[in-house]
């Protein structure tokens, strides 16, 4: 019985191959059950697969490079565990070296269908974005097959990120299906980048300081019989520290080195105002808890009323940095007409087609640590 297969846009695939040189990367580590079939899914618009073995326990790496005979193939190895963000790094510095134009990150789970490929890569080669991710919460109805944690935990996470990362645009921030345009990947400082959790994150950060285009697309989620390795209360004040430093980065190098506009004078003197109504309010209600005295209407004014006054010039403020999401791409586009690719099928969409045979083989090297 024949493994279904995606179906695949005209647009993609000429005589066969790919017109595009599309590099799947795939990190591995505890995926064992699942890969294999993963990669059986990945169509025909796919010129590379990079499986990365991640100092895997289970030996993922040399299952794949023993049981899968797709020729697109390459295995890379760590020598030691980098984290699915350096594991994906490591891939993607294997994928630009394999001559790709375009880098898919999809997770050996299967919780991640790659019959989305092409929708995902539409918007790069129409050269309307750099960077494409998922999003799980665009289908309301999908929504309810996701355990409520996720969905509350993915909630907070994403509003964290709208102020650490800048994409006001984007939900789903923590989403590991994403593609990114290889030119805009070389320019990424990859040493920089949390290797970690937090790697999906800190990576649209870096995109930001970049002004590169990131757009959303409409994904489903399968949860199965795989577990995550992601433990929440060892994350939470990591992630909360590391959102707070992106945030403040982001600011310093996009409103004051950069550029420094009228948001830049509302984010300084609304945080001025707002600290000296506080600490001055703060102490006329210690001294007169103390003294049993009330205070004074001007005393009450003055704590309230730059309190208020600042807390207006920074909703100003912010305002201006949802405006100043980028909205033109840095990277160079690889199609000159994109209009008819990206009226693509929507993303939602369950046909199958008979899979197509070819005759394969196994590539097999070692990888580079970062």
């Amino acid at each position: 019985m024949g493994v279904p297969r995606p179906t695949v846009p005209a647009e993609f695939v000429a005589a066969g191959e790919p017109k595009f040189h599309v590099a799947v990367v795939i990190p591995c580590y505890r995926v064992t059950p699942f890969v294999l079939d993963v990669l059986r899914k990945i169509g025909p618009e796919v010129s590379s697969i990079i499986v990365v073995d991640d100092a895997c326990p289970d030996f993922s790496g040399q299952m794949v490079a023993k049981h899968c005979r797709d020729q697109r193939v390459k295995v890379v190895f760590n020598q030691k565990n980098l984290g699915v963000g350096g594991a994906t790094l490591a891939g993607y510095v294997a994928a630009v070296q394999e001559g790709a134009q375009v880098i898919v990150k999809i997770d050996g789970d299967g919780q991640m269908d790659p019959a989305l490929i092409p929708q995902l890569v539409a918007p790069i080669v129409g050269g309307v974005a750099d960077y494409t991710k998922g999003n799980r919460f665009y289908d309301i109805e999908g929504l309810r097959k996701m355990p409520p944690v996720r969905i509350f935990g993915n909630a907070v996470l994403s509003l964290m990120t709208k102020f650490s990362a800048g994409y006001w645009n984007l939900t789903d921030p923590t989403n590991g299906f994403t593609c990114i345009h290889a030119g805009v990947a070389k320019q990424l400082p990859l040493k920089k980048i949390s290797s970690r959790y937090f790697f999906e994150t800190d990576l649209l950060f870096r995109l930001n300081l970049l002004r590169a285009v990131v757009k959303d697309v409409p994904m489903h989620a399968h949860y199965g019989l795989e577990k995550s390795n992601l433990s929440i209360k060892k994350i939470v004040g990591e992630f909360l520290f590391k959102h707070a430093r992106n945030w403040c980065k982001r600011l310093l190098y996009s409103y004051v080195v950069r550029d420094f506009t009228i948001a830049t004078v509302e984010f300084v003197v609304g945080a001025i105002f707002i600290s000296f109504g506080m600490i001055f309010g703060g102490l006329k209600w210690y001294e007169g808890a103390h003294t049993h005295a009330l205070s004074s209407s001007g005393a009450v004014m003055l704590a309230a009323m730059p309190i208020i006054l600042g807390v207006q010039m920074v909703l100003a403020a912010l305002n201006q940095d949802v405006a100043s999401t980028p909205t033109l791409p840095i990277g160079a586009p690889l199609m000159a007409e994109p209009t008819r690719l990206l009226a693509l099928p929507k993303p939602i969409s369950r046909r199958r087609v008979p899979q197509v045979k070819r005759s394969t083989a196994t590539v097999l090297s070692s990888g580079k640590q970062e």
